[in-house]
């Protein structure tokens, strides 16, 4: 540790988010950076216990007291190496982790954990702009080919790993540009583009294939693959949303919010859209139903596009503010979280359920009537059960989003073709070790396989379903 003392002494500093009428002008990154004097100051209030509950509450296992303590001794190069033994992309996970890892740090018993999040993303940066990083080839090649089915962060963290050990690795991806939901579903004022693309182009200099446009199970089938390929990966996500069933559904101006977020996310990156296909909140009174993050990053989208205003719904209770005791260190803290989409504008409601929808003359969304609900325990199971009070109310809404997470991976195509076998919950069934599923040669990572997760949780099963497939083929 360079300065034992140094929690007792330096106050924790966030880098904050740039001011919110010059943010929702535009779809830049909303978060600033700290200058790197500050940022190693941040680095050396880590602790460095003896029990590191930082590493224990990390999915990647990230070894944060080690990389600190390089980062504030401005050893970037020695910072990054720890960092990415664990972490394939922390330039990602140090943008759109919800950072697990500082719910668990011991200053957080007092409020005040290490900058860990803003930490490794500034050790990526610094990497970046300083070359560390350039593309590392394998120096030799097994001979050995894996087909990755999709390519967001459970594909590309498998993809990576797997040609590390000299494997040909082809990535195919449905859509037009890899990226999965990290380039589609997450908001550029999260994380712009350019960042996923400075890593694609390193990993194709590391040979890694990519193959976009390409629907496995259709453009290549089933059968294609595992004739051509030794093993085969599937990290397609979990892409079926969880349905509003409910009066009115049809009414034009109701969407998913994936619909929403990856229509204005292409916009961004310069493709036009048809005038009766643009889905816009601009000039319009928006309700987003659901309380995620999915939600929040609705919300923000809404009010950069011109929202007169914006609502979201939530049919849970409204956790707790600051503390919960039901949740304590270091357990993730079931708190009332505001992201920076909130502070720009959002009205936020909680326990209303969705009953019905109604429009106007020209068959669009007006208005969505809501009741109030309560959660009661039964008292000799103990779970809680949804009661409709009766108590109704109607909320404006010329466009209506519907962010209620999502079910399960789409069975129609590949994976129907390749008969792999299912969970209870239409997930691809595995192996929990192995990775492996029902087919021989096929495995699967990320939430094709565990349902929709947090994006370092699909970066850990990639990495680790890699490590099962390279021990597969060897």
């Amino acid at each position: 540790m360079g300065n034992p003392k140094a929690f007792l002494t330096i106050p924790r500093k966030e880098a904050g988010y740039r001011p919110v009428h010059d943010r929702i002008a535009d779809y830049g990154e909303v978060e600033q950076t700290l200058n790197p004097e500050d940022r190693r100051l941040q680095a050396s209030r880590c602790m460095e216990c003896g029990v590191p509950f930082c590493h224990w509450s990390c999915p990647l296992g990230n070894r944060q007291p080690e990389w600190q303590d390089r980062l504030f001794k401005n050893d970037i190069k020695g910072a990054y190496k720890l960092l990415t033994m664990t972490d394939d992309f922390p330039e990602f996970t140090g943008r759109v982790c919800p950072a697990l890892c500082e719910k668990g740090c011991v200053l957080n018993k007092e409020h005040e954990p290490v900058t860990i999040r803003e930490n490794e993303a500034a050790i990526a940066e610094r990497a970046f702009a300083e070359g560390i990083i350039t593309p590392c080839p394998p120096s030799r090649r097994t001979g050995k080919r894996v087909a990755v089915i999709g390519s967001g962060p459970a594909g590309l963290a498998a993809a990576n790993r797997l040609n590390r050990k000299g494997h040909s690795v082809t990535v195919f991806e449905k859509d037009e540009a890899p990226g999965g939901l990290l380039r589609f579903g997450i908001p550029d004022f999260k994380l712009n583009k350019n960042i996923i693309d400075r890593r694609l182009d390193i990993l194709r200099q590391e040979g890694v294939e990519f193959r976009c446009g390409v629907e496995a199970g259709t453009d290549i089938t089933a059968d294609e693959l595992l004739r051509d390929f030794d093993a085969v990966c599937l990290a397609m996500g979990a892409e079926v949303p969880r349905d509003l069933k409910v009066e009115g559904r049809d009414l034009g101006g109701v969407h998913f919010a994936l619909e929403f977020l990856k229509q204005q996310n292409r916009v961004n990156a310069g493709q036009s859209v048809a005038g009766d296909e643009r889905i816009t909140a601009t000039g319009k009174h928006v309700l987003v139903i659901g309380g995620g993050d999915t939600g929040s990053d609705c919300v923000g989208t809404a009010n950069r596009q011109g929202a007169l205003s914006v609502t979201q719904i939530e049919i849970m209770p409204k956790p707790p503010v600051g503390e919960n005791p039901d949740t304590p260190w270091p357990y993730w803290p079931m708190v009332l979280k505001t992201s920076s989409s909130h502070l720009e504008g959002c009205g936020r409601r909680w326990l209303l359920d969705t009953r019905r929808l109604t429009g106007d003359d020209s068959g669009n969304v007006r208005e969505v009537e809501v009741e109030e609900v309560e959660w009661v325990k039964d008292p000799v199971t103990g779970r809680m059960n949804l009661v409709h009070t009766g108590k109704k109310e109607t909320l404006r809404a010329d466009l209506v989003l519907i962010a209620m997470g999502f079910v399960n991976p789409k069975s129609e195509g590949l994976i129907d073709a390749l008969g792999v076998e299912k969970d209870q919950r239409g997930n691809v069934k595995t192996d929990p070790s192995a990775h492996t599923t029902s087919v021989e040669k096929v495995f699967a990572a990320g939430d094709v396989a565990s349902g929709a997760s947090l994006v370092v949780r699909c970066m850990a099963a990639g990495r680790d379903t890699a490590k099962a497939i390279d021990a597969f083929l060897s």
